[in-house]
């Protein structure tokens, strides 16, 4: 779970002050903040989940541009089945367990 910092962030200035607002200077508004090692975190899952989509959309593209050779739809059918159980699969690999 994420802890979020309140503070106070001044619309003028940027200044930001804890826990409360200043004493009516400034025209502050509610901002929340989040620690360093949980943004870091979310951009690495972020990029592997980008990379995993960039890999099945390469497979699907694959799949919508194909065409057979006359007499051969049985065969290449049957290779793009099992490019698109791989993209699948790669989809899959991304997708958090089920709750249960």
């Amino acid at each position: 779970m994420t802890d979020y910092i309140q503070a106070w962030q001044c619309i003028g200035c940027g200044r930001i002050e804890a826990p409360q607002p200043c004493i009516g200077v400034c025209k502050d508004r509610k901002v929340f903040f989040v620690g360093r090692d949980e943004h870091e975190r979310v951009l690495a899952e972020a990029a592997a989940l980008r990379g995993q989509l960039a890999a099945a959309q390469a497979k699907l593209k694959r799949f919508a541009l194909a065409r057979p050779n006359p007499g051969q739809w049985e065969r290449s059918w049957a290779a793009l089945q099992a490019e698109l159980r791989e993209a699948l699969a790669v989809l899959d690999a991304g997708t958090p367990p089920a709750a249960g």
